[in-house]
């Protein structure tokens, strides 16, 4: 049987947010470079468009960690199998995550990612689930608050499945797409 994926935040609302957040940004940044990090593979999506977004001079790096799996619920466990290809020293860097959910993963990058002496370190991130956070993090930019639901889309996935639909769905395994 096939996932039924219900949409919860369309295409035209998730680039109308995206353009407001490089607005915030450029206004904290007043033209000087930033150096955004995506993390892989949820952030590709909005990390692309966020950049698109913005009129300051970008560089973009990826970093891949994670703690999930095939599963739909954190294992937990944070594992680094990519890190970064340039330093960071001196740089406004930006993580670009694709959501915030229990908040172990990225307080573990973050506090990886400030031993490396950035000029600045903020966090952005498209989805926040701050129902179920266990670990306190500072996140800088939000896209969207959204309810304790398993998602997909625009980057996410189940399975390594649905990253590719261009919004935000919530997904049923098992039920009928």
């Amino acid at each position: 049987m096939a996932d039924k994926i219900s949409v919860l935040i369309p295409e035209e609302k998730l680039c109308e947010r995206i353009r407001e957040i490089a607005r915030q940004i450029e206004e904290d940044f007043q033209g000087e470079p930033v150096h955004l990090i995506g993390i892989l593979k949820g952030s590709v999506f909005f990390l692309c468009e966020l950049a698109k977004s913005l009129s300051l001079p970008v560089t973009i790096d990826f970093i891949q960690v994670s703690s999930y799996g095939d599963g739909m619920k954190s294992s937990g466990v944070v594992r680094i199998s990519k890190d970064t290809d340039e330093g960071l020293v001196g740089k406004n860097t930006i993580v670009v995550e694709d959501i915030v959910d229990s908040g172990r993963t990225l307080s573990y990058l973050l506090k990886l990612l400030k031993e490396r002496k950035p000029k600045s370190l903020k966090l952005c991130t498209l989805l926040d689930k701050p129902s179920r956070r266990v670990v306190d993090v500072d996140v800088d930019y939000v896209g969207f608050q959204i309810p304790d639901k398993f998602v997909v889309g625009f980057g996410l996935d189940f399975a390594q499945k649905y990253r590719n639909l261009p919004y935000i769905g919530v997904v049923e395994p098992g039920g009928t797409e």
